[in-house]
């Protein structure tokens, strides 16, 4: 009997050492799931960062889609707008050119409207002086045929002569 005694008293130890162990296995599975639920907390807000940066990451690619693109734009317009100040420029010589040709152009029309004037008087007194000559030659023609018709008479009377 005292071999079971024993032997309980034994069994007992074990027991209450097989129930330590198990409540401290308890205690420390306990802990590791309090552990597992902090480290999956930890990875949702981990995940919830990693998609609030990725939607981050596809602004700012789009940004720089855009910046790059605005870029190009500038890029271009500077072009342009060179081509245009070279065509301003340009336009600028060709106006001064024709300002001066105009200018040049009104100056000949002025001197040619004066050599007009010049030879529209000259034609009126030419033309005065033929109405003259043509007066005159009428006059002439008159006293021809009058001396032409006295010369005849004149014959005729040497005739009867």
């Amino acid at each position: 009997m005292e071999k079971i005694k024993e032997k309980m008293v034994q069994l007992r130890g074990e027991a209450d050492a097989a129930v330590t162990r198990a409540e401290t296995a308890e205690a420390k599975n306990k802990q590791y799931e309090q552990q597992l639920l902090e480290k999956e907390q930890i990875i949702t807000s981990l995940n919830v960062q990693i998609a609030r940066v990725e939607g981050d990451l596809q602004s700012t690619e789009e940004k720089l889609t855009q910046a790059k693109s605005a870029q190009e734009d500038g890029e271009h317009s500077k072009t342009t707008n060179d081509s245009l100040a070279r065509k301003i420029v340009l336009l600028e010589e060709e106006l001064d050119a024709a300002e001066k040709n105009v200018k040049e152009t009104t100056e000949k029309l002025r001197q040619v409207d004066v050599k007009a004037e010049h030879f529209e008087r000259q034609v009126q007194r030419a033309e005065q002086e033929r109405d003259q000559w043509e007066q005159k030659y009428e006059e002439m023609q008159a006293k021809f045929r009058a001396s032409q018709a006295e010369l005849d008479e004149l014959m005729k009377s040497m005739e009867g002569l």
